[in-house]
């Protein structure tokens, strides 16, 4: 994994356009990048916010008015209202939501007693709320 390069390295840098030497050339020299930002490092890894945060009460809304929906046809609601997010997007949100969609088994369309949920319905997943 890439670590941000040390603030002792970015300060000869600053120090070293502040001297006259173009943003380029100091850049070539210290063989980084350009950048016009502020010497600090930005923050690394840690969790980012879902991409459906902001539409997460209508997703829920939508799914409990249609729970037979599938995530393509979700997914195609969503861009109609024009959220950019992906289908993984989409499926990441409803299972950490602890929903799951349920398929028919083969055995149940043969009318096992054995039979679960019906097909396409939308259920919480197991040890979930």
């Amino acid at each position: 994994m890439a670590a941000a390069y040390s603030l002792d390295l970015r300060e000869r840098v600053v120090a070293s356009v502040g001297s006259g030497l173009s943003r380029r050339a100091a850049a070539e020299r210290f063989q980084i990048s350009v950048s016009t930002g502020s010497p600090a490092a930005r923050p690394m890894g840690g969790k980012r916010p879902f991409a459906l945060a902001a539409e997460a009460d209508w997703v829920l809304a939508r799914l409990r008015e249609k729970p037979d929906i599938t995530l393509t046809g979700l997914l195609a609601e969503l861009h109609a209202r024009g959220v950019k997010v992906s289908y993984y997007g989409v499926w990441h949100f409803v299972t950490r939501a602890g929903l799951s969609f349920k398929k028919k088994p083969a055995r149940q369309r043969t009318g096992s007693p054995r039979c679960g949920a019906t097909a396409g319905a939308l259920v919480h997943a197991p040890g979930q709320a």
